[in-house]
């Protein structure tokens, strides 16, 4: 039975009606295609600035024919009750209603209009189908977070029922845990793994300090999905070997839904489908294909609420060999919130930060996981897990790395803990930057 196809239905979503509408902008020609983003372009804009009071106060004396005049919506301009967003004719009745796990510091509850998600949906079916992946009947293993108050563990868990997976929860990652999540695998036909891409690295590690290769546990195995945290070459080579299987990562979020996704050939293509992806500078101006800047998207298909221009808070550069309907992301440089400031006025991404650490700190595979946070401009602390404390010769390597990688005069400060907090959702956020 069709249960992921059916759930959808009964929910009203027209996913069918949906299905065939993404085939026809798939089968869209490169020539005519500009023709297509630019006329979607401008049937959203004009449809929000007609039927949407919001966003009509928001984006005044704006050219509907002129994109660069259309100003970047942020999540801070969102903060606002959903009811005062949404377009005429839409209510809590006949919408999808979500919210944003907060990882960036500004939770947001947001909608959209049923066929919108059901043309998210479509999009997934679509990518997840480049790897023989059905939602209908292939059997998921999830990593996520789960809710820890009775209603909301029961909801997640039908949910889960639904769509053909079983969850692990990323809140408890000891060995003994971990285990109970290997029994799982030796006796149920999974096919794919989907999750939280720390969570599955540190179940890998497990594997690999046991010596077990995921594949020849449960053979029916066959691909693993990471998403929602950035994945390191050195990791996806980790998840490969000890799972067995091929690592595709995924790059989304909520409140857009899939934003681009690993093809078979190695690219990150671009969902250029039903959103359309801009790469901006610090003055919101376009930037040519190589060159790294804001990730600025807009929702094609949602009426029921605008998302037009609107910063998702990372960054990141499309590769040159990109073509507008086949966009190619070249790399996700983390969010821009998470710069760590230095006190000579450099500015460097902190998962920069986090790998030089990185490169260094799991040499010998006693530290399990770590995460960096930014006190001073000067001052940063390691927060990390491990079955030994950092040796003093470890934490000088740690040292002498950051400052030929950085610069020099930095204070390092080392806290080891049984674990490490994660967001409510269960992600691992691993590099913080407590600067106002």
């Amino acid at each position: 039975m069709n249960l992921f196809d059916v759930s959808l239905k009964l929910k009203g979503f027209p996913l069918k009606k949906a299905k065939e509408h993404f085939i026809d902008i798939q089968n869209i020609d490169e020539n005519r295609y500009l023709e297509y983003v630019e006329s979607k372009k401008r049937d959203i804009i004009t449809y929000h600035l007609k039927n949407n009071l919001f966003y009509k106060n928001f984006a005044k004396n704006i050219d509907v024919n002129n994109w660069n005049s259309v100003p970047i919506l942020t999540k801070t301009a969102l903060q606002q009750p959903l009811k005062n967003r949404l377009s005429l004719g839409f209510n809590t009745k006949n919408i999808y209603v979500n919210k944003t796990s907060g990882s960036s510091g500004t939770p947001l509850i947001f909608a959209k209009d049923k066929f919108c998600h059901a043309l998210t949906w479509a999009n997934f079916i679509d990518r997840y189908g480049w790897f023989h992946i059905d939602l209908n009947s292939s059997k998921q293993a999830r990593f996520y977070g789960i809710p820890l108050n009775k209603s909301g563990y029961y909801k997640e868990r039908f949910k889960d029922f639904l769509g053909n997976r079983f969850r692990f929860s990323v809140f408890d990652m000891s060995d003994e845990a971990l285990d109970a999540v290997l029994q799982k695998f030796s006796n149920t036909k999974f096919n794919y793994i989907n999750g939280y891409t720390s969570a599955i690295v540190q179940f890998s590690k497990f594997l690999q300090k046991k010596n077990i290769v995921l594949k020849n546990v449960c053979p029916t195995l066959n691909m693993c999905i990471v998403t929602a945290e950035m994945l390191f070459a050195d990791d996806k080579q980790l998840l490969e070997t000890q799972l067995g299987v091929p690592v595709v990562n995924e790059y989304g979020c909520a409140e857009l839904g899939l934003i681009a996704f690993n093809s078979k050939q190695g690219e990150w293509v671009v969902n250029s489908e039903d959103v359309f992806v801009e790469i901006l500078d610090e003055n919101n101006q376009p930037l040519p294909n190589g060159k790294e800047g804001k990730i600025v998207i807009t929702a094609l298909y949602n009426k029921a609420h605008p998302f037009i221009r609107y910063e998702l808070g990372d960054y990141g550069v499309l590769s040159e060999k990109s073509t507008l309907k086949k966009p190619i992301l070249k790399n996700v440089l983390g969010r821009t919130n998470d710069f760590a400031i230095l006190p000579s006025g450099k500015k460097a991404a902190g998962l920069t930060f986090y790998y030089v650490t990185k490169s260094v700190i799991e040499d010998n595979a006693n530290v399990k996981e770590f995460v960096i946070e930014q006190l001073e401009k000067n001052t940063f602390k390691i927060i990390y897990t491990s079955i030994e404390p950092l040796t003093k010769g470890n934490i000088k390597r740690i040292e002498e790395t950051i400052e030929k990688y950085l610069e020099s005069g930095l204070k390092i400060i080392f806290e080891r803990r049984d674990r490490l907090k994660r967001t409510q959702a269960g992600k691992l956020k691993q590099f913080t930057s407590r600067l106002r």
